[in-house]
């Protein structure tokens, strides 16, 4: 588990981390946004009170790529930093734990870390610098996972790097953060603790897994649904059915805010572990294949879909899918979600949990499908292969899936309502 501190407030700290570090060259990394923004400010102001020596990056990019890694790794690489604090979403966070990575190993080629089949997947063997990281939005749960997410602009989907060896040391919690988030950006991240918690709750059980690896250190990050992931993901779930649609409608409700943030830090503590499945294994190519479509309060001058967008849309009939295997765990889902299951049958638990997740998004004004974020028929075989390389998150969906499987689930969540 992540090492975490929260509070409102605590930001003021991390000056004090750094010394009692002994760190000498410090990177800031945030994005252009939020570089004018209280949760920078903040930092900004406990560097200079406790004499830190840093250099600021707030060119990461939202919704990474690549190419948008290989700039932050030079940087890093140029800096010779001895410390890492990360500002912002999980764009930033990831972005971070990827420029500290490359840097600690400078001779490594970029895909040798990153995910197999499309990267060769080399376990880290060097040891990293301290990174601390302070989110800024209730979404990702990056600050506790050991997980950097970016889009492979040649192959037009997203993959990553998974290893426990660049969780942050430190993850600051400071509610305070999540009160300048505009509406859309509280929805679209909250999408994702909400995912989060449903996937890594259904996800294959850890002893359901094999091969086992001849050594651990070829273990997975994701570990499949185990008795301690399940505790964090139904805390979790419980919080996002109290306040989640209180933290979007409105911006004042501290209460909601605070409590959303906590939840994402829980959330990535389940799923860190757990890992999650077909909702993010497919969401995926949803991010990477994006057309024209720009969504609301998000100031950037490229065509995106957010990452919680992209999960959400496709969980009515993920979970419809997957009930089969585990029917008790999503009807119990559905019912923390607000379902009535009194006269459910436990058959039914997928259908139950699906309708669920309608009526939430519902009420949400969520986009009606992929056919209204840009995607038609005619796109689901693109889709389908770019989520084929996910096999990361693919193989622990509890139901395995064939290519027709996966195309009727993408045309199923053309339109939700």
């Amino acid at each position: 588990i992540s090492n975490i501190r929260y509070g409102e407030g605590v930001t003021k700290e991390i000056g004090m981390d750094l010394q009692n570090i002994g760190a000498r060259r410090v990177c800031l990394m945030t994005d252009k946004n939020l570089s004018q923004l209280p949760p920078v400010n903040a930092v900004l102001n406990s560097l200079a009170k406790h004499d830190i020596n840093f250099q600021m990056y707030d060119n990461v990019r939202v919704e990474p790529t690549d190419q948008s890694f290989l700039d932050a790794i030079k940087f890093a690489k140029k800096g010779e930093f001895d410390a890492y604090v990360a500002v912002g979403g999980g764009s930033v966070i990831d972005t971070c734990k990827a420029a500290n990575l490359y840097a600690s190993s400078p001779t490594s080629d970029f895909l040798d870390y990153v995910n197999a089949p499309i990267g060769k997947g080399k376990p880290v063997t060097v040891p990293l610098k301290p990174l601390i990281a302070v989110p800024t939005t209730a979404g990702t749960g990056s600050e506790t996972t050991g997980v950097a997410i970016f889009d492979f602009k040649e192959l037009r989907v997203k993959t990553g790097i998974a290893s426990r060896a660049i969780k942050p040391t430190l993850g600051i919690i400071d509610p305070l953060h999540t009160l300048s988030m505009p509406e859309r950006i509280v929805a679209n991240s909250g999408f994702d603790v909400l995912c989060h918690a449903l996937e890594s709750y259904t996800a294959l059980p850890y002893n359901m897994r094999s091969p086992c690896p001849s050594n651990p250190i070829n273990r997975p990050a994701y570990q499949g649904s185990n008795p301690i992931s399940d505790v964090w993901a139904l805390h979790a779930l419980r919080i996002v059915a109290k306040y989640l649609k209180r933290a979007i409608r409105n911006p004042e409700d501290r209460e909601a805010r605070a409590n959303m943030h906590l939840a994402s830090a829980f959330a990535g503590i389940g799923f860190g572990n757990a890992g999650v499945h077909l909702c993010h294994g497919m969401s995926y190519p949803i991010s990477g294949l994006v057309k024209t479509y720009k969504p609301k309060d998000y100031n950037v001058d490229h065509s995106l879909v957010p990452h919680g967008l992209s999960v959400v849309l496709t969980s009515p009939a993920v979970f419809a899918f997957t009930a089969q295997v585990h029917p008790e765990r999503h009807l119990e889902a559905a019912e923390i979600l607000g379902a009535d299951i009194r006269t459910a049958r436990i058959k039914d638990a997928g259908f139950i949990l699906a309708d669920t997740l309608r009526k939430f998004l519902f009420d949400l004004n969520v986009d009606d499908g992929l056919a209204a974020i840009g995607y038609s028929k005619a796109d689901i075989p693109a889709l389908v292969k770019g989520t084929l390389p996910q096999e990361r998150v693919t193989k622990l969906s509890p139901r395995p899936q064939t290519e027709e499987d996966l195309s009727a689930l993408f045309e199923a969540s053309m339109k939700l309502y």
